[in-house]
């Protein structure tokens, strides 16, 4: 398990968020498990109805969180989509923002609990057994939106210039490979 905290891209305002904590952790089984946690004014974000935990496309025009997952030696990368309204997305890419499809996967399972000045929002997923095996390179990353229209880009690191969370600078998180399984 790791605690890390992620960080507003400069070009952005916090929009009255203070803080983004995130825990990962890999399990034996291949799963990821992440606890987002939001601390500021949460009354002041713009967060999607909660909806039918299905698969849906855009999901950044509200509030959501992402886990992009790669390989440094390797130009193929995953990025995950989890919004608190239940929604999530997976895609995988060949290359830098170049041949996005939708990468087959079930579904995460995501819950929600907000309590004064706090969002928590818990993901569990399996990454595909094509990247069991293998040490893997974390970007864990936020988009928080606010009901007055502002946006801002929270990530382990960012990249210089403007926000790009696809940027292999953001991919900051080692993820050990599973051992003795």
């Amino acid at each position: 398990m790791t605690e890390v905290p992620l960080i507003y891209h400069p070009q952005s305002d916090a929009g009255g968020i203070e803080a983004i904590d995130v825990t990962a952790t890999l399990g034996q089984g291949g799963e990821i498990e992440l606890v987002y946690r939001v601390t500021g004014a949460i009354e002041a974000l713009k967060i999607a109805d909660p909806a039918k935990p299905d698969r849906a496309d855009g999901l950044w025009n509200n509030t959501c969180f992402e886990l992009f997952v790669g390989n440094p030696e390797d130009k193929f990368y995953l990025e995950y989509n989890f919004a608190p309204s239940g929604q999530w997305a997976a895609y995988q890419f060949s290359g830098y923002r170049a041949g996005m499809a939708q990468l087959e996967t079930g579904a995460p399972i995501i819950s929600v609990a907000q309590s004064g000045d706090v969002l928590i929002v818990s993901v569990t997923l399996y990454v595909p057994d094509t990247k069991r095996d293998a040490n893997l390179w974390a970007g864990i990353s936020a988009v928080v939106a606010t009901k007055s229209g502002e946006i801002s880009y929270w990530a382990l690191a960012h990249p210089a210039g403007s926000p790009d969370f696809h940027h292999k600078d953001c991919f900051a998180l080692k993820l050990e490979a599973r051992s003795g399984v």
